[in-house]
């Protein structure tokens, strides 16, 4: 009798689940970006420059991951109007909570804020989240969210056709003036901050009439019919105490953290930020690339509203040397076909994705494998980053930390000219299923940055793919480990993991996965 009540029980949660259906939209009246702030504190700060560079916008790149995390808690102090974030994942973590404590203390003081995260890949608590949007000033939505919140796994089970489709963005905006894109979602791991890994990764800060394209996008997917207000997903307010009880913890939390190591590096990194002003800018023009979020809605093979289709349309062709920074590199027939052409201009191509030993998604790697001797027949100059970071370089502590390192940052450099810095991987993921924002610079200054502090480095934080042939033609890829003391070793097994992870990668290459990665 138990187990047939256990059974019962199992699959009336199951029917609960598969019944379940998304609230209704309603009415809902849309909302926008605050075009009316010149008189904010940023458009003071930035004004006098922006009219000695009319039509062009302001770039200072993000590498260090303590000044990133201290470049977004400084917008959100500084915010008098609005704030507006965007984001895929935002971990409850020291650095999460730091920038939750900044936003609050901002809505306190009046300023508008609007999140917007991906419910799958937040995977937040939504009492919490229901805690904050009981503030008057905050508003908190999630994008394509599981219906069922009580069941929630079991729901993304039965759901997976849609909820497949994610928000992969990372967006933050103040007062319409001033706006950080990048590879960095809100964690630890991404701020230098995890004792465990660190994700090296690429933001990028600006001002400019680029902001006011970023805002519009932002509001694009806000208004969107994929994105439903917590309140509308909970079907009834917070608890009228529940905002208090999560402050407390907070406030708790953060003054317990005062006078870590960590805390105090970034008060006085903010200190210097603030300080610093409008300096340390370059300028020139900006195209803003995102995703149409119906995107998830459609056939994934729909080139509708597509980044890569607008990409394309933008025909960029480098006439000297290309860099690919791309963590989850899974190119395709299309895509090493492209390259192809390019090698065959005589376009001197540098990839730099993870090698098995330091990525964080095995998966994506086996998929990556699939293309790696085309690649190398193609002529690219291909690189699999260590797992051991490295501190060489102004950008290397940005790209390679000193924990396990792991590449995060997706970044593709044009004849030292142009820079792409956003959210998209080069890979089936971002190309047709998720969507993505980023932002391409026609800029010498921050293009020719990257270029010099990472290309002189490559052989000591990753190592370098070869492809050998023998006296019978038979070829075989080789792994060259260069050493800080310059010492060369040549192995012809995948470096740093064992022989059952080559295997377990080997039996995942045989899966029919690769539109999902």
């Amino acid at each position: 009798m138990t187990k047939l009540r256990g059974l019962i029980a199992s699959v009336f949660v199951f029917v609960l689940a598969a019944c379940a259906s998304l609230p209704p939209q309603g009415n809902r009246a849309p909302t926008f970006a605050l075009r009316d702030t010149q008189s904010t504190r940023l458009a003071a700060m930035f004004a006098p420059q922006e009219q000695s560079h009319p039509g062009n916008s302001a770039f200072h790149l993000l590498p260090d991951p303590v000044d990133a995390i201290v470049a977004r808690v400084a917008l959100a102090q500084m915010a008098d109007r609005s704030l507006d974030l965007q984001y895929y994942i935002w971990h409850d973590d020291l650095t999460g909570r730091e920038l939750a404590a900044a936003l609050l203390r901002a809505a306190d003081r009046g300023v508008r804020v609007r999140v917007l995260l991906d419910d799958l890949g937040t995977n937040a608590d939504d009492e919490v989240l229901l805690a904050l949007s009981s503030h008057p000033n905050v508003q908190i939505r999630l994008f394509n969210p599981v219906a069922s919140r009580h069941f929630k796994s079991l729901a993304t089970v039965l759901e997976f056709s849609r909820v497949d489709r994610r928000m992969h963005d990372k967006a933050m905006i103040a007062d319409n003036e001033a706006a950080i894109l990048g590879g960095r979602n809100i964690g630890d791991e991404y701020f230098g901050a995890s004792r465990i890994v660190a994700m090296g990764d690429l933001d990028v800060l600006m001002h400019g009439p680029v902001v006011r394209s970023v805002s519009s996008a932002f509001d694009t997917f806000w208004n969107a019919g994929s994105s439903y207000s917590i309140e509308q997903l909970m079907g009834h307010p917070a608890d009228p105490s529940a905002l208090a009880d999560y402050r407390a913890k907070l406030n708790a939390y953060v003054q317990s953290e005062h006078d870590s190591p960590y805390v105090v590096e970034g008060r006085r990194r903010m200190d210097q930020l603030l300080r610093a002003g409008d300096s340390g800018f370059s300028w020139g023009q900006a195209t803003l690339l995102y995703d149409d979020p119906a995107k998830v809605t459609r056939d994934p093979n729909d080139p509708q509203g597509h980044l890569m289709t607008r990409f394309a349309a933008l025909n960029l062709r480098p006439e000297h040397e290309m860099l690919i920074i791309s963590p989850y590199f899974v190119p395709g027939k299309e895509g090493v076909a492209w390259i192809r052409e390019q090698t065959a201009r005589g376009v001197k191509v540098t990839v730099l994705t993870n090698s098995l030993a330091a990525t964080d998604v095995i998966a994506v790697n086996a998929g990556y494998q699939h293309y790696r001797e085309d690649l190398l027949a193609a002529g690219v100059r291909l690189y699999e980053l260590k797992p051991t970071g490295s501190n060489k370089g102004k950008l290397q502590h940005g790209f390679f930390g000193s924990s396990k390192a792991s590449l995060h940052a997706k970044t593709y450099v044009f004849d030292r000219q142009r820079i792409f810095i956003g959210s998209m991987n080069l890979d089936p993921r971002s190309s047709h299923l998720n969507t993505e924002i980023g932002v391409l610079c026609d800029c010498p200054a921050i293009a020719g940055q990257v270029i010099d502090d990472v290309e002189p480095n490559l052989d000591q934080v990753a190592w370098r793919v070869e492809q050998r042939t023998d006296a019978n033609g038979r070829h075989r890829i080789v792994w060259i480990d260069t050493a800080e003391d310059g010492t060369v070793t040549e192995r012809d097994t995948e470096p740093g993991v064992s022989f059952m992870q080559r295997a377990g990668i080997w039996f995942l290459g045989l899966l029919p996965i690769e539109s999902e990665l």
